[in-house]
């Protein structure tokens, strides 16, 4: 892969990332399209970029909700929790669904369901369902008034967006507008949500990469994506 291919798919990686569509489905057709056939070794140590670069601007945008949530870890398990505590709490249990599908179906999602035409028809069914949660009943709900089964049904859907072409932020935060959350609400949840699901997939993809030699070269294409 060239240096501008790199440059082009973590463009293509941090402009989706924050969309309500598919940044892996995106990626996916891009080297599908130009016919950018990639080594799985080096594959997977460019998904680990883009993971952390994604991470990483997530984390500095939100910088003072995570400060937050870190001051507050130890008064988690309180019965009266601060409003920090309460949120990384919910946040905990909204991962739980995508460490179980994750661990579960990790397989059969690479091999079977990592094609084009999956990812083709998931975008179409995530437009349809944005489309429909926009028309939805009354949005008036902040965050801070999700209980704890509303997280767990938030996190299912993020756990759909293992599939390529289901969206993560974009299947969140329909659930949440579902849920009676106003927009932003909603959006502030999902990417907040996405923060301990994306550690652990670099960290999984990191570790596995320590088993593979990358090619020559590589470096300078991982710092460009």
């Amino acid at each position: 892969m060239s240096f501008a291919a790199a440059v082009l798919l973590g463009a293509i990686q941090g402009l989706t990332e924050f969309l309500p569509v598919s940044s892996s489905a995106h990626l996916l057709l891009a080297r599908a399209f130009f016919g950018w056939e990639l080594p799985p070794e080096f594959a997977l140590a460019f998904d680990v970029a883009l993971h952390v670069g994604t991470l990483a601007a997530i984390m500095a945008f939100f910088r003072v909700e995570v400060l937050g949530m870190t001051r507050a870890l130890p008064g988690v398990l309180s019965a009266t929790p601060s409003p920090s505590a309460r949120l990384l709490r919910l946040i905990a249990i909204g991962t739980i669904p995508v460490v179980i599908v994750a661990l579960a179906f990790n397989d059969i999602i690479e091999q079977v369901l990592r094609t084009p035409a999956v990812a083709a028809v998931a975008l179409a069914f995530g437009a349809v369902l944005m489309l429909v949660a926009e028309r939805a009943g009354p949005r008036t709900r902040a965050e801070d008034s999700i209980s704890w089964w509303e997280a767990v049904l938030i996190g299912c859907a993020q756990a759909t967006a293992l599939i390529p072409g289901m969206s993560r932020s974009g299947t969140t935060i329909a659930v949440g507008m579902f849920l009676g959350l106003r927009r932003d609400a909603a959006a502030r949840f999902t990417f907040l949500l996405a923060i301990p699901a994306m550690l652990a997939a670099a960290a999984k993809e990191a570790i596995a990469l320590t088993q593979m030699p990358l090619p020559a070269g590589s470096a300078s294409l991982l710092i460009a994506g």
